[in-house]
């Protein structure tokens, strides 16, 4: 058995999508693809594949553009994260990381892990891992440690958020990434965080260079959507709308190949508003009738705290019979 203590991984791999867990679960589905479609194995002990340096320079160019807005981004994150020992990485579509802030007395063994640019770290390549499988899935995702598919990788923590650039099309991967032996598994979710804001900046700013001509307005959607952004002219036509705009909208490219009013798209956004707001105000008063009033039960029934209960229920003005 291995001294790093994964001798048992490849079999848990094995296992795991053998069984019929790959419908269930999206890391054992992309196991699979790993092992089936990639036709990798997970016991491969040969390090990450590199790009020459000329091969760096021409996937550099080819995203120059996003690599000179996400610069402070990175910078910001880096200085959010660095000193828990982790580095920033800016992967393009492909997923070779073309841009990296790490601390210097970590590099040596961030190099060694293949955590640099000019690696490729796609799924058809690593097989599961942070920024291949969140390119794959056009998720944000966290692969922790075993969670990967390779044994040589399972003491890695990878947090990777996908990015779009101002017509929707997924464009590269922002992600952090930890081989420390004491990372801690609950410090993630503040790392997911982290990533899905900067991301989200990067995004917007690469959205306001591409209409740099026009004004930029707020589409209001549903939180859980994120920042939803439209590009408008001077005569109040909309003629450019990002990624989560489009998908609350249900605007498609054909679509906004004719400008449409700036009014009609943004009285398209309001009556959404309204319909989940309509929407969940009906689920609320259902779950209150079941319960006889009861907010405890209430909650209970809806999966939710009765905190979160109480917060819904004043937002959609409903009172709990006492």
């Amino acid at each position: 058995m291995p001294a790093d203590g994964t001798g048992h991984h490849a079999d848990r791999v094995h296992s795991a999508i053998s069984s019929n867990g790959a419908a269930k679960s999206a890391l054992i589905a992309s196991w699979q693809r790993s092992a089936c479609f990639h036709k990798l194995d997970p016991d491969e002990r040969t390090p990450p594949k590199r790009l020459t340096d000329s091969e760096l320079r021409k996937v550099r160019q080819e995203i120059e553009p996003l690599i000179h807005v996400a610069q402070p981004s990175l910078d910001r994150l880096h200085t959010a994260v660095g000193g828990t020992g982790c580095c920033v990485l800016l992967a393009d579509r492909s997923g070779v990381p073309v841009e990296r802030r790490g601390a210097p007395g970590d590099d040596p063994t961030f190099l060694d892990w293949g955590l640099w640019p000019g690696a490729v770290w796609s799924e058809d390549s690593e097989g599961t891992n942070g920024i291949g499988t969140c390119l794959v899935e056009h998720r944000a995702l966290t692969i922790h440690r075993d969670q990967h598919f390779y044994s040589r990788n399972a003491r890695l923590s990878c947090t990777t958020a996908p990015l779009y650039d101002h017509e929707g099309h997924l464009v590269g991967a922002l992600d952090v990434s930890s081989c420390r032996a004491d990372f801690i598994e609950c410090y993630v979710n503040l790392l997911a965080a982290a990533v899905i804001d900067a991301a989200a900046r990067i995004e917007a700013e690469c959205f306001r260079l591409d209409y740099s001509r026009a004004r930029i307005q707020i589409v209001p959607v549903p939180d859980k959507m994120g920042k939803a952004f439209i590009a408008v002219d001077e005569d109040d036509l909309v003629v450019g709308a990002s990624r989560v705009a489009r998908q609350a909208l249900g605007l498609s490219h054909a679509c906004l190949q004719n400008p449409l009013p700036a009014a009609e798209i943004l009285g398209m956004s309001k009556r959404l508003s309204e319909d989940l707001a309509t929407a969940e105000r009906r689920v609320l008063q259902r779950a209150l009738t079941r319960a006889e009033g009861n907010v405890k039960a209430a909650a209970e029934a809806l999966g939710v705290s009765r905190a979160t209960l109480y917060r819904k229920l004043r937002r959609s003005g409903l009172r709990p019979a006492r």
